[in-house]
């Protein structure tokens, strides 16, 4: 988009639905790798259980995105705020699925729509 000619101060994001913090488990590796930008985004991780291999963590996704979308510059940033894994009757989940043993896949979808000239 930049390089057409968009200003961050100009565009418009909405995150979502997705996984939301709740439902979203992760293991030391994904909170390594994203602590590994910088101590400040430890706030996107809650403690969560211990499991055998250790601690689990509580990731909030789509905080982290709104995060780096503002400080990129973006102009507009909403979070929807609905959770696809909680949401079993309203969205495909590929995590609930594989939790569950597996079956019939979903698809999402992004878009970019710029308005006309």
């Amino acid at each position: 988009m930049a390089a057409l000619g968009a200003r961050p101060e100009s565009v418009a994001a909405a995150i979502g639905p997705c996984i939301a913090q709740a439902s979203y488990e992760v293991g030391a590796d994904l909170r390594d790798a994203v602590l590994a930008r910088g101590a400040a985004d430890a706030r996107f991780f809650a403690p969560g259980r211990m499991a055998d291999d250790g601690p689990r963590w509580q990731f909030d996704l789509p905080g982290y995105c709104a995060a780096r979308l503002a400080a990129a510059g973006v102009g507009q940033v909403a979070v929807i705020g609905a959770d696809t894994m909680a949401e079993e009757t309203r969205y495909f989940s590929h995590r609930r699925r594989t939790l569950a043993g597996g079956g019939v896949i979903g698809h999402q979808l992004s878009a970019i729509r710029l308005p006309d000239a």
